[in-house]
């Protein structure tokens, strides 16, 4: 740009490019060339490079045919008929009320998945489906995807936001005209108990990297039904437990504590954890899986809010999938970013974006606890100022 030329308001200044970008940009150039591909497909030392990359993109293009077939299983509980052992195929088309035909045909795609094995007339557990049975949170979310899938049909329809997608109605707090803590129980059962189905994948990553028995009162804020205190509750015994959401939801909690015989230990409060004030007496609060639910401004208010019900030197476990976690970026950037935009608001966050909202609303000492399943949850610990 000379001396004389003006630069555009709100035009980002060049960057220099390192020697990685020009390398990758040349890099893609001669993938994109159809005789380099014609070549590479062709050379014994490069033929199986090409090979799992055309498997690859395939597979990106057929994802949805695969969870399809996924979905049938869990339907028709193949999972569970085959728990014990190896079953006739025959059989399993009777008792899922298919024909031959259509059983070998769902058998033999979910075998090329590895979720079933065949083996001769007989089909058995495949390494992918096993550790689906009894899993009721996993299969839950499997049966909850139909309703994401619909509103992914047009995708560009759901990023320029043309209509509200079904996945917004499902979640009865996100932008309705109701006020959410005033919501009938009716309104909140279905998602609470998706919530609570699929809550144990991620208590057990938080319980795996924090102990909770250091502390003496819990305050678990947008808690559910009270599934992660369940868990907290065997590993900490003489921890006290509480727990902050909407009214609707707190009542299943509390029938959820009477029911484990915690009633001497666990409270259930209600209301708007934006604008209620938080239960004080706990010196740690957890926050899991309710921070990606909500914009920015939002997540500053909460987490203002949890400020001060902490005291001096309290405790804050932040837990959730997360944008860019290593091995998990396809998680938190592509389904996250999408399951979240098809609610209606929310977006994954990198730990280092969470830790920029915690300092901002007035923590400090944060740390990030590497979980042994980043695809689950990623947590991170913040102290409120002493």
């Amino acid at each position: 740009m000379t001396s004389g030329q003006a630069r555009v308001a709100g035009t980002p200044r060049p960057v220099a490019r390192g020697w990685r970008e020009r390398f990758r940009d040349w890099r893609n150039r001669t993938i994109a060339d159809p005789a380099f591909q014609r070549w590479a497909a062709a050379f014994p030392l490069t033929r199986p490079i090409a090979r799992r990359h055309a498997r690859e993109v395939f597979d990106l293009v057929a994802g949805f045919v695969y969870s399809q077939v996924l979905l049938a299983c869990v339907r028709l509980h193949l999972f569970e008929r085959l728990a014990d052992g190896e079953v006739a195929l025959a059989d399993l088309a009777h008792g899922a009320e298919l024909p031959l035909d259509a059983m070998q045909r769902l058998v033999s795609a979910a075998a090329s998945l590895e979720l079933l094995e065949q083996r001769a007339d007989r089909v058995a557990l495949g390494r992918l489906g096993a550790p689906l049975v009894g899993n009721k949170g996993l299969q839950a979310m499997i049966e909850h995807h139909a309703t994401l899938y619909g509103d992914l049909a047009d995708p560009l329809a759901l990023l320029r936001r043309e209509a509200r997608p079904a996945m917004a109605g499902y979640w009865p707090y996100v932008g309705g005209a109701q006020a959410p803590a005033s919501l009938a129980p009716e309104r909140v059962a279905e998602y609470s108990a998706l919530m609570s189905a699929s809550q144990p994948l991620v208590a057990r990553e938080v319980l795996d990297v924090y102990r909770f028995d250091r502390h003496r009162v819990l305050l678990d804020v947008g808690g559910g039904e009270g599934t992660f205190l369940g868990a907290v509750a065997q590993q900490a015994p003489q921890l006290q437990l509480r727990l902050f959401d909407l009214p609707a939801v707190a009542d299943r909690a509390r029938s959820r504590f009477a029911a484990w015989g915690l009633l001497d230990r666990a409270q259930a409060f209600g209301g708007d954890f934006f604008d209620d004030p938080l239960p004080e007496g706990a010196d740690v609060v957890s926050l899991v899986r309710v921070a990606f639910d909500h914009p920015d401004e939002r997540v500053l208010r909460l987490l203002a809010n949890v400020r001060r019900a902490l005291p001096p030197g309290g405790t804050l476990v932040l837990a959730e999938p997360m944008s860019g976690a290593p091995g998990a970026a396809a998680m938190g950037d592509a389904y996250f970013g999408f399951y979240l935009l098809a609610m209606g608001r929310g977006r994954p966050r990198s730990a280092a974006q969470l830790a920029e909202l915690l300092h901002e609303a007035g923590f400090d000492r944060i740390r990030s606890l590497p979980t042994r399943m980043p695809l689950q949850a990623g947590v991170l610990i913040a102290r409120r100022p002493a």
